[in-house]
Formats: C-alpha cells, sequence, structure tokens
C-alpha cells in the first residue's frame, strides 16, 4: 500500500509539473532536480584545508577627484583592505564575517555587513543561486573608514568579486581580469561612485563618464610614480552630508575652470610635470564648499604647500587631504597633522605610491 501511495503522488506531481510549468515554484523545483554539483572547482581540491581561505582579495585605496575632476578622475594607492574567503560545513550561520584594523568593532558580523548583503543579492539576482556551503569572511581593513579613501568601494568590490568567483565554478590564475572587467558596471552601479571603483579595480589613474546613452566609460591613463602624503583627521563627514553642501548649479565660468584644470592635471600626471601639477589642482566645484565645512582642513591645505607640497586637495569629499610631495615627505605629513591638532582634532597621515595593479585575487 505505501508504494502505491508513493507512486500515486508521484505521477500527481509530474502532472502539476507538466501542466504549470511556467509557475516559480516549479521552476525552481525543475532547477534543483536538474542541476549539477554547484561547488566551484577551486573548493573541490583534494588539498582543501578548512584552515585556509579559498579566495582572497586584496583592494587597493583610492583618491577621488582630484581637485577639478569631480565625480571622474581617480587613483589608486598603496594601502589595502584585504578579504578572505573561507567554507565552514560545520558553521551554524550560514555568513560570518571577522573584521581587524580599521573600524573592526564598528562592522557587523552577519549578513547585514555591506560585503554579505553584496554577495548574496549578486549570486541571487545575477545568477539565481545559493551560496554552495556557510560561509566566513575575514576583513583586513587598513583603510580608515570615512576618510575619502575608497573603504566603501573596497567592501562592494569584495562582496561581487566573491559571488562571481562562486558563480563561476571553474576560476585560475589566467581568468581573473575577466572576472574584474564582469563586475565593473555592478560595482559602479551599487557603490555609485566610479571614480573610485575603477581604480580600486584596476589601479592607476582612470577617467570615468557615461555616454549620452548611459554607457559606462573609463580611460586608464599611465601616469609617472608620484610619492603622496595623505592626512585623515578623526572627523565624522558623510559622504551624503559633503554632496548636500554644494550647489545645485554652477556659473559657466567657474564650469570651464575646472574642464581646463581637469586635462592639465592628467597632463601633468601622465608627463610628471609637477611644475604644471602645481597650477592645475584647483577646483571651483566641489572644494570651496567642503574645505570650510573640516575644522582645519584650509590650514592643513596651507602648511602642506608651505613645508614643500607641490600640490594639495581634498581626497574624493574628504575629510582626509593628499598632497603631491617631492621631497620632505614626512614633514609635510607633520604639518597638515599639526594643523588639525590645533583645531583639536586627532589626526594621522599615510606616505604611499600610486597603486598600479588595482585589485588582487588570489586563489587558495
Amino acid at each position: 500500500m505505501p508504494f502505491f501511495c508513493s507512486a500515486f503522488y508521484f505521477f500527481h506531481l509530474m502532472r502539476i509539473i507538466i501542466q504549470r510549468k511556467n509557475s516559480f515554484f516549479v521552476r525552481q523545483l525543475l532547477f534543483l532536480l536538474s542541476r549539477k554539483n554547484t561547488t566551484p572547482t577551486f573548493m573541490n581540491d583534494k588539498s582543501f584545508n578548512k584552515t585556509k581561505p579559498v579566495l582572497t582579495i586584496r583592494v587597493p585605496a583610492t583618491s577621488a577627484n582630484l581637485g577639478a575632476g569631480f565625480d571622474c578622475i581617480g587613483i589608486a594607492l598603496n594601502l589595502w583592505n584585504t578579504f578572505e574567503l573561507y567554507v565552514v560545513p560545520e558553521q551554524k550561520e550560514y555568513i560570518s564575517i571577522d573584521s581587524y584594523g580599521e573600524a573592526a568593532d564598528g562592522l557587523p558580523k552577519d549578513h547585514t555587513n555591506t560585503i554579505a548583503r553584496v554577495l548574496f543579492e549578486e549570486l541571487d539576482e545575477t545568477f539565481g543561486q545559493k551560496a554552495p556551503a556557510p560561509l566566513k569572511i575575514v576583513c583586513h581593513n587598513n583603510i580608515p573608514c570615512g576618510s575619502g579613501l575608497g573603504s566603501s568601494s573596497t567592501a562592494v568590490i569584495a562582496g561581487l568579486v566573491f559571488a562571481h568567483a562562486l558563480a563561476r565554478r571553474a576560476l585560475t590564475a589566467t581568468n581573473v581580469d575577466s572576472l574584474k572587467r564582469a563586475v565593473l558596471s555592478r560595482a559602479v552601479e551599487i557603490e555609485g561612485h566610479g571614480d573610485n571603483v575603477v581604480p580600486a579595480l584596476f589601479g592607476g589613474l582612470v577617467v570615468v563618464t557615461r555616454s549620452t546613452s548611459g554607457r559606462l566609460l573609463t580611460h586608464r591613463i599611465p601616469i609617472r610614480q608620484q610619492r603622496i602624503v595623505v592626512c585623515v583627521p578623526d572627523f565624522v563627514f558623510p559622504t551624503l552630508k559633503a554632496r548636500a553642501i554644494l550647489p545645485p548649479a554652477l556659473p559657466r565660468s567657474d564650469a570651464i575652470h575646472n574642464i581646463g584644470h581637469a586635462v592639465m592635471t592628467i597632463e601633468a600626471l601622465r608627463t610628471g610635470d609637477l611644475k604644471l601639477l602645481s597650477k592645475a589642482l584647483d577646483d571651483k566645484m566641489h572644494e570651496p564648499y567642503r574645505f570650510p565645512a573640516i575644522p582645519g582642513a584650509i590650514e592643513a591645505r596651507q602648511a602642506a604647500l608651505d613645508n614643500g607640497a607641490v600640490a594639495s586637495c581634498l581626497s574624493g569629499a574628504g575629510p582626509g587631504i593628499l598632497s603631491f610631495v617631492e621631497n620632505n615627505h614626512e614633514q609635510v605629513g607633520e604639518a597638515m597633522k599639526a594643523s588639525f591638532t590645533e583645531a583639536g582634532l586627532n589626526t594621522r597621515y599615510w606616505i604611499l605610491n600610486v597603486n598600479d595593479t588595482g585589485t588582487e585575487i588570489i586563489l587558495g
């Protein structure tokens, strides 16, 4: 009797599937019945060790705008956030996140973390997949949050790269560049700032804009290596606030000023012409409104120039300040730090090179 009941229900189920093959539930059922092993091949290796990451991603800091290049010019710097992906079958939670370094205590440890949210949304919406097993992500954060150095871009890129790696199933050292290109448009769409995302992915100096039809246009420009001092005060200056203080429109003369100075900035960096850079790094679109909103920022920029910096500007929307420096890097950093300290803000600075590689993807 049990056999006949089972057979009856089986054939009844088949009849429903045939009649309702377009329903969401049935399509999902057919997908589950028909799919083969979905575990990525880079997670199936016989030497797989649960104590080692199956995938590691290193994403560099970025500085957007560079003076007059508002929302369209960005540069990558050799300060990194590193993200490790582990597969932990015995873990009860489907995702857990451990963070070390910058803002570690304030970052979510579960699915609400930006990396996890982007990872699961991308797997679901783009690929119609779920994660193959419980995951653990370990973050080593060296880029300060809310500094104007693109820390949020690194999280978005990490989530997308993890999602695409899991969905592709076959990831090798030869196809990581195609993976970076595959996540580009989605990363810009999610993060909202192409002048951070694109240099973070591909390194160097990048120009980002859109065609009349809305298609993303990017161009990487080879430049001479630069030594840069970045000074970041402990001041909360959210991007939304930094944008809200900007005027809704600009005089035509200011727009013309910025177009000319953006072009000169690119040429100065391409050729290594520091004299030209000292003239080019001048903005009328956002810095006149943002610098006064950051205590000590105007004085810190002037201190950098007085102590030998070639040129100085906000890093992104701030509050960090980026200075191009030929010599006496420590002296310039200390001078900027002293100005912010006098304004009552704790401050740190880094001496950095331009990063030429962009996001690094390491198997195993």
